[in-house]
This record gives structure tokens, sequence and C-alpha cells, in this order.
């Protein structure tokens, strides 16, 4: 079986997320990557930023080349770390003048050594505060749009809707490391409600009825904007334990002796495939509106997961 597939129609939507390449061969690897992900029709390629944008540029080159290269809705990542309101507005209309009109907004995590208390956000307090921001700077920027009228030569009608922004923000199915209640997570889900975000994408998690009782409880407080559930194949012992360290999840201790004791690492490859693959198909059943993978720049896994949760159609040979 090849790591190319075929989309397979009226199937659910998926996506993937990447992140910028640190060489030029990383980047000529990750173009490939691209497009074998394109080939099985995702709804959109989500690309991370570096904090305090040190992956600026190299971001931006993969969203245009997404957006140059496939058919597929590039979608930028944004935080609130280390930025000046003016700095998030220019980086922002930079993003939308390049034809991003996707975007995840993130508060963002304090830079290593910075206390919970210090100012490390800048002028933007919240992941809120970044989604009416992207708001603002697109109807500054676009204020109306015209539109031809037929068969009179030259004349154009204005209309004051503009073209509409995808924006997504976290969600965090286990509570957000810093939160000091589940019910903190949900009141701060509504907030990014209210300021204009229409889609949300969770933090991974290793067990379905964790994402839907929390799907639930946020649908019970008045969120009602699709909630994509995040999945990471985790593909070896070293892998787990780094998610671990970084989101704060408890140990899948399953997933974690498994990993262990298989000595190879087509072994492990495998044992991280069969898991995320269980999970998608937990979640579909349960009503998921899609999935979000996290891919780490490379597409056999993740392509595996989907053709194994019946996502796509693999394509034999």
């Amino acid at each position: 079986m090849s790591t190319t597939s075929e989309p397979d129609c009226g199937r659910i939507p998926f996506s993937f997320e990447l992140y910028p390449p640190r060489s030029d061969a990383a980047a000529t690897a990750l173009h490939a990557t691209i497009a074998t992900m394109a080939s099985a029709g995702p709804d959109f390629i989500s690309v991370t930023y570096g904090a305090n944008g040190s992956s600026r540029s190299s971001s931006l080159e993969v969203l245009t080349h997404i957006l140059k290269t496939t058919t597929v809705d590039p979608m930028a990542h944004l935080t609130c770390v280390g930025s000046s309101s003016l700095e998030a507005s220019r980086l922002i209309r930079e993003f939308l003048d390049a034809g991003v009109r996707s975007f995840l907004a993130l508060r963002g995590d304090p830079p290593e050594g910075a206390g919970e208390g210090e100012a490390f956000l800048g002028d933007l307090g919240s992941a809120a505060e970044l989604v009416q921001l992207i708001h603002r700077v697109q109807a500054e920027r676009v204020p109306y749009r015209e539109t031809v009228i037929p068969g009179i030569p030259g004349a154009r009608a204005v209309k004051t809707e503009r073209e509409k922004v995808r924006i997504a923000v976290a969600a965090f199915p286990n509570g957000h490391p810093r939160s000091r209640s589940t019910s903190q997570d949900i009141d701060t889900l509504l907030a990014k409600q209210a300021a204009g975000a229409n889609l949300a994408i969770t933090q991974l998690f290793f067990h379905a009825d964790h994402y839907l009782s929390f799907i639930q409880r946020a649908r019970t407080a008045g969120v009602e904007f699709p909630i994509l559930p995040g999945i990471m194949p985790v593909t070896s012992p070293a892998r787990l334990r780094r998610i671990l360290e970084l989101s704060g999840e408890e140990l899948p201790s399953e997933l974690a002796i498994q990993l262990e004791v298989e000595p190879t690492r087509e072994g492990q490859r495998e044992i991280g495939t069969r898991h995320a693959t269980d999970l998608a198909r937990e979640l579909i059943a349960g009503g998921a509106p899609g999935l979000h993978l996290y891919a780490f720049n490379q597409a056999d896994t993740v392509l595996a997961v989907l053709a194994g949760a019946g996502l796509i159609k693999p394509v034999l040979g």
C-alpha cells in the first residue's frame, strides 16, 4: 500500500497540522509531504508559528506554497505572546494580503523560565482579543466589496458584506494546564465564540470519552461552533514523553507499556498508528464533525490513520 490516497467523496472532513522547516533540505521534503497530503483532500492544512515570531518568514513561505501549489485552504497559527497590537495587526494583514483566509488564534505559552504572572503576552491578553483583532484588521482592509452588474459594461455594485475569514481557537477536553477548573475552560471557549471564532480544535487526548464528555458540557453551556478533535499518532516512547511534558496530559499507561516493550521502530509506529486509528473510529462513531491530525511533517502515518478509519481510500500499488 502506498502513502498516497484518494479523497473519499461524502466522507467526514479532516485536516492536518505542520510546522515550518528548519533547513533547505527539510523544506524540500515538506513540499513533497504537502503534495501527498493535498492529494487526500483535506479541509485545511494548518502551519504553526514560532514563539515571538521566530518562524515568521518560514511559516509564510509554507502557507503561500500551499496556496500556490494546491487547492487546500492554508491556516495560519497566531499567538498573543510577545507581540504588541500593532505588530500583530501587521502580521495579520501580511497573511491576509498573501491570500490566507483561515487562522488559528492562540494565547500561547509563557517563554521558558517566565512565570504566569509576568508580562509575556504583550498587548493582547487572550485568544479572544486576538480573534477580535483578526476580524478588525480584515474589516479595515476590505470595508466593502464590489460585484459586476451583468449587462452594464464597467458598472459595479457595492456590497457591505466582505469576504469572511475562518478563525479557529483551541479547546482543552481535559482542561488547560493553567486553568482553575473545567468550567473556566468552557467559559473561555464561550468568550472566544462571542469574539467571533467559528471553529475550535482540541489539544490531543488519548481516550474518546474525554472528548465526547467535553462536547456535551460545551453544548450544554452554549458553545455552538464545530469542535474538531485533535489526534496525534504517538509512534515512540520518546515522543510520548515529550507530548506529556508539553501538554500536561495524564500518562496513557496501556499505550506507554506497548511502546516501551516493542523493540523495533516499525513496531512502535504500528502501535501508535493502531491506537490513533481506533481513537479516530470511536470519535467518528460518537459524532465528531471531523478530525484534525498532528502530522509532525510526515504524511504516511496520518494517512494510514485516515485510511484505517475509513475516511480516505488507500491507493494500492
